[in-house]
């Protein structure tokens, strides 16, 4: 159990990026439906208006729905002020927003590592830098939520640019969970494994024809054992309501830790089997890519 002071999620002002699509969307419409109101962002700013429209259809408060691209602390800080106008500071930040490259060291480009880390990594400490403080200083306590990823706890095949952002949040998390915990500021760390969401179909893997068929039947296979945003919004939800630190979608991902943290030569094994296994399937699809 943490700190948390607003178990309750009942009228409180919960910020949240990502919140056109995936489990941003999902994770708006559960704060909505415990009666919290929202502030929401999201880089696409026609999907966002959708998802205000559907919350506010059902009966839910949105007090901002607002474009941003949270990579720019220009633009973080342009949104802050305008959310401060309203609220001396929110309880919940909840830094949802994310995207994913894959790719071989050698295929991936230098912007690519760029765009990762910026909105990855440096668009949560965007908004920590803009939103926290503030709620320091009003000494209500409230949470923030910051998803990781599964690619934040493991090493899989082709994801070093993703994982670097991964385990950078991982990292900042994990002291603000202390450095906080005074202030009564409660730190969710988020660590989704497959999740079916919009990033799967939109998937960039550097070098790799993705509508090639073998790439397409090793995405099937991912769908196939991935949870529902709708799912995963619920445990963040559980997670913010309980005070829970390590928050997970799904039981293979805390199976997963565990192995980490406890039977390293395990973990060596099924990461080095995995790793084969993509590998093999890649090839395939560049074999493919040749013949035709």
């Amino acid at each position: 159990m943490g700190l948390f002071h607003r178990r309750n999620l009942s009228g409180a002002a919960v910020f949240i990026t990502g919140a056109a699509s995936g489990i941003g969307k999902a994770t708006a419409l559960a704060v909505a439906a415990k009666g919290g109101e929202l502030f929401l962002t999201d880089v696409n700013a026609a999907a966002l208006a959708a998802t205000a429209a559907e919350i506010e259809a059902a009966g839910g408060t949105v007090r901002l729905a607002r474009a941003a691209d949270v990579s720019s602390y220009e633009a973080v800080q342009a949104l802050a002020a305008e959310v401060h106008e309203q609220v001396d500071a929110v309880d919940v930040v909840m830094n949802i927003a994310g995207i994913s490259t894959w790719g071989r060291l050698d295929r991936l480009e230098h912007r690519q590592w760029q765009a990762i880390v910026d909105v990855n990594l440096m668009g949560p400490i965007h908004v920590i830098e803009e939103f926290v403080p503030p709620m320091m200083k009003a000494r209500r306590g409230g949470a923030i939520v910051n998803v990781s990823s599964a690619a934040g706890i493991a090493g899989f095949p082709w994801h070093a640019a993703y994982s670097a952002s991964k385990f950078g949040l991982r990292g900042v998390s994990e002291v603000l969970r202390f450095d906080l915990r005074r202030y009564g500021i409660d730190v969710c760390l988020v660590c989704p494994g497959a999740v079916n969401t919009g990033l799967v179909q939109t998937l960039n893997v550097a070098g790799v024809d993705t509508a090639n068929s073998s790439f397409t039947k090793l995405r099937d296979t991912f769908v196939g054992h991935a949870a529902t945003p709708e799912k995963a919004a619920r445990q963040v939800v559980k997670g913010v309501e309980r005070g829970t630190y390590w928050v997970y979608t799904s039981q293979d991902i805390r199976l997963l830790f565990w192995l980490q943290r406890f039977f390293e030569p395990g973990y060596r094994l099924l990461m080095r089997v995995m790793n084969d296994g993509f590998h093999r399937a890649i090839r395939k699809s560049e074999k493919q890519e040749l013949a035709r």
